[in-house]
């Protein structure tokens, strides 16, 4: 019997983060770091191609940055946005990343969030999503299934008061799904990359 579990980031990541400035202003700098760290879980062989990084919206301060850690904790909600969120709500003390008494959140993510992530993306509190690119080139090139998502996502995170900034350092970012590929790591996803549209 199991009663409880317990996910976290691996050794590289807690390193790196500590090595990183403790403001990022622009959203560039803020996805440099991201990618970054999604390349470098692939090339530590720690999880899939995907990273996310929490900041403060206006002044670009790091709270924390996620990678995806599914295979290693047996875990299928280890996403990097998942990781991401939990580990600034615990930081912030926080399960509401807007709450009134809080400055406004920012998610940085190397990808539009699969269908999971959009639902813990809308129901973090965070205020703006910034991703650096939402086309069919993660699944095309990775075989990484995203699962259903509402056409029209951007005006429905935008409805619920998340601004969208796409296209932010997508090349960068296609680079390392082509270097994922390329590595022969597992894509665990129960469609094993069979794209149905």
């Amino acid at each position: 019997m199991i009663s409880q579990f317990e996910l976290g980031l691996p050794d590289w990541a807690t390193e790196e983060l500590e090595q990183l400035p403790e403001y990022l202003p622009d959203v560039q700098g803020r996805m440099d770091a991201v990618i970054r760290f999604s390349r470098l879980n692939i090339e530590f062989g720690t999880g899939g191609p995907f990273a996310a990084g929490v900041f403060e919206t206006l002044s670009g301060r790091l709270v924390t940055i996620g990678v995806n850690r599914v295979i290693h904790h047996q875990c299928s909600s280890a996403h990097a946005e998942v990781m991401a969120l939990s580990l600034a709500q615990q930081l912030l003390g926080s399960f509401d990343l807007g709450a009134d008494d809080m400055v406004e959140h920012q998610l940085v993510v190397n990808w539009r969030p699969c269908a999971m992530c959009y639902g813990a993306l809308v129901w973090s509190g965070v205020r703006s999503l910034v991703v650096a690119g939402s086309g069919p080139e993660l699944e095309e090139i990775t075989g990484f299934d995203e699962g259903p998502i509402h056409p029209d996502w951007i005006g429905q995170l935008e409805h619920r008061g998340i601004v969208v900034t796409d296209g932010v350092r997508t090349d960068a970012a296609i680079q390392v799904f082509k270097q994922f590929r390329d590595s022969g790591a597992l894509v665990y996803n129960g469609r094993q990359g069979d794209i149905i549209v």
